[in-house]
């Protein structure tokens, strides 16, 4: 135990052929059930959404929204990350989170945010690991969970531009 094993991770696109399987996932992590406008918003999010795959299977996936700005810069949404719990602690979740943080990165985009549950320490702890930070307490966020709050975790990203 403890000693790191090189998995073999594939990260692929969603597409409309592929839709099902983030459906099936999400339902299988999330206790929140998602609308069709999220898989819209995952479909235009382009190389923003990705799923994960474990030898072949169908193990996780990082669902991200881009939404415009007042002053029209670019901020990232993560709508959903998950992993199914057997595949977790194999680095899957990293896999995913620092591709889209490469991304942002990329395309100079200098905000990343989500909300999270407030007593999901695990995915707060998490995110905390590559520099998100709570940046505001929502309550009665959430209709049909307990508890209903969230705390809102963001990141700002020092992108590649010289001045």
């Amino acid at each position: 135990m403890g000693e790191v094993r090189e998995v073999s991770v594939s990260l692929d696109g969603v597409r409309d052929k592929n839709l099902m399987q983030l459906k099936k996932l999400n339902t299988a992590l999330f206790p929140v059930r998602y609308n069709e406008k999220y898989y819209a918003d995952v479909l235009a999010s382009g190389e923003f959404t990705k799923l994960a795959y474990y030898s072949d299977i169908c193990v996780g996936s990082i669902a991200c929204r881009l939404e415009k700005k007042e002053n029209g810069s670019v901020r990232v949404y993560i709508m959903t990350l998950g992993v199914l719990a057997p595949y977790r602690e194999l680095g899957i979740g990293s896999r995913l989170l620092n591709h889209v943080l490469d991304l942002c990165s990329k395309q100079n985009i200098t905000e990343i945010y989500l909300h999270v549950q407030t007593n999901n320490d695990d995915a707060i702890n998490f995110y905390k690991k590559f520099g998100f930070e709570i940046t505001e307490t929502i309550q009665n966020y959430y209709a049909n969970i307990t508890p209903p709050d969230c705390y809102v975790l963001t990141k700002y990203i020092q992108t590649h531009t010289k001045k």
